[in-house]
């Protein structure tokens, strides 16, 4: 344990609060699954809400509009009849997505398929042995 004490020791209180501020926007429901899609190659709203099971056009929209906000989102009209709006992930986005690759590493490692049973894919057998 003092060795992961020692990694993060350098981490100040602002370091801190950045951190935590990019942990709330990619922990937003559907923010992390939107992002992924876009980085799976969706660029119109369709597709991305296709690729996003269960979101909503409308919390689809506010997300978009929250992700532009971070800058880690951008929105293009593409002269056309009719009028085509594309999105696509900035390099800030792209970057963001890049350094989101450890995380579903450790997912695939730790996290099981959600189940229908309530337990959201908590494997309860793995949890009580690790007490």
């Amino acid at each position: 344990m003092a060795q992961v004490t020692r990694e993060w020791e350098h981490i100040d209180d602002d370091e801190c609060r950045r951190f935590q501020s990019a942990v709330e926007l990619i922990g937003k429901r559907w923010s992390s699954a939107i992002l992924l899609a876009l980085a799976r190659g969706a660029d119109r709203f369709g597709e991305i809400r296709a690729m996003v099971p269960g979101l909503s056009d409308r919390m689809l929209a506010e997300r978009i509009r929250e992700l532009q906000t971070a800058e880690l989102v951008e929105r293009d009209v593409v002269p056309s009849t009719p009028v085509q709006i594309r999105y696509h992930l900035t390099e800030r986005g792209l970057d963001l997505i890049r350094s989101l690759q450890p995380l579903v590493k450790w997912g695939h490692r730790w996290q099981h398929p959600a189940a229908d049973d309530g337990t959201n894919g908590a494997d309860p057998m793995r949890a009580a042995s690790t007490r």
